[in-house]
């Protein structure tokens, strides 16, 4: 089964890092976010990745056209034939990576639509690329089987920002509840699609609008509920408490060993 993982956005509200490299390129502890989720994936098995790309695409290439340099000791012999030899191996070896360029302006849907021929006719997995969670995709796959729609997305119940101050209605302030979980579900990306998604697919529509509304009317759409860790990283603080986390060895989404 293949993953494919949305990375053509700009990032406009994360300007600070985003200026000269697209957002899932951005760095928590060394790594692009898009190694973070691509290690969540692998962990549970699904090591075949399509990754479309626009805003800043070719920081995407270059990451994986010389990740073997990157992340392995090597010799070089120079000349007309130069040789490289690798004398370590990474724990990413066997994956497989997809890169396609779906244009600097193509919205969510079109990205999908545009990277069909890499996944028509199979089920396929998708979700955004700039964001990390500790879903279990043995589970959401599982829900996913049970259920038998076309479509499944993950919803969770994300914290408030602020913290909650309650008052009696002469504004007595009674107490504090310091940033509660909201009432409301959101989506939270980790999509599973049968093939006959694209049939709700535009070149020139975002994922959640047209095509996600018209498989709820179909009512071929299902919300897993993940109650885990979920963080997208919109905002340089969110950028920030992401690598606190990491630098403390207290990151959730990491579920893998190394």
């Amino acid at each position: 089964m293949k993953a494919v993982i949305l990375a053509g956005g700009l990032g406009t509200r994360l300007r600070e890092e985003t200026e000269f490299r697209p957002k899932p390129m951005v760095e928590i502890g060394g790594k692009p976010v898009l190694w973070h989720i691509m290690k969540l994936y692998a962990f549970h098995s699904v090591t075949d990745f399509v990754v479309p790309i626009g805003y800043r695409g070719e920081v995407i290439r270059d990451y994986f056209l010389n990740y073997e340099a990157r992340t392995n000791d090597f010799t070089v012999r120079l000349g007309h034939h130069h040789e490289i030899e690798y004398h370590t191996s990474h724990l990413e070896t066997g994956w497989c990576v997809t890169v396609v360029d779906t244009g600097a302006e193509t919205p969510t849907g079109g990205r999908v639509l545009r990277v069909g021929d890499h996944v028509r006719g199979e089920r396929f997995l998708v979700t955004y690329g700039d964001g990390v969670a500790d879903v279990d995709i043995g589970k959401l796959l599982a829900f996913h089987e049970e259920h038998g729609k076309l479509a499944t997305m993950t919803t969770v119940r994300p914290l408030s920002r602020f913290g909650i101050v309650e008052s009696d209605p002469d504004g007595t302030v009674m107490r504090f509840r310091e940033k509660p979980e909201s009432v409301d579900a959101v989506n939270a990306g980790f999509f599973v699609f049968e093939p006959a998604v694209f049939d709700y697919l535009a070149d020139d529509v975002a994922l959640e609008r047209e095509p996600l509304e018209a498989l709820a009317h179909d009512r071929q759409l299902a919300a897993y509920a993940h109650d885990g860790f979920w963080q997208p990283m919109d905002t340089y603080r969110e950028f920030t408490a992401l690598n606190a986390l990491w630098a403390d060895g207290d990151a959730p989404w990491k579920v893998w060993s190394d």
